[in-house]
């Protein structure tokens, strides 16, 4: 990628945001993250990022979605992701596409999908 694209990472396990990061710093992105969904929208804002991951459940068991929404009703064009434990649940349930969604990604993430698809959807902007 010829610039460097900035990707926040919002989720409350410390193991998630360190392997999340680890795949994207080696991939060339430059990761910040947030462990609530009340940094994770004050670091939208500071950080502006070109991209968010926000997992779904958090704090409570709809906070990540919340926050999610926030980001989204605030930062129109700002492309967000959700990361879930139970996204074949959540696919099945409700359309994250219409609710302005680009997508989940299953935790554990798998780091190939989870590349492609960024740069993909980075390269877009």
């Amino acid at each position: 990628m010829s610039d460097t694209k900035k990707i926040l990472i919002i989720d409350d396990d410390p193991d998630i945001i360190e392997s999340i990061s680890l795949i994207l710093n080696a991939e060339g992105f430059d990761v910040v993250s947030a462990s609530s969904g009340e940094e994770g929208i004050a670091a939208v804002s500071a950080e502006r990022p070109d991209l968010v991951l926000c997992d779904m459940m958090m704090e409570t068991m709809d906070a990540g979605m919340k926050t999610a929404e926030m980001i989204m009703d605030t930062y129109h064009t700002l492309p967000v992701y959700l990361l879930s434990s139970i996204a074949d649940v959540t696919a099945a349930t409700s359309d994250v596409y219409d609710m302005g969604f680009i997508g989940v990604f299953q935790k554990p993430v798998d780091p190939g999908v989870l590349v492609s698809t960024l740069k993909s959807k980075l390269s877009e902007q």
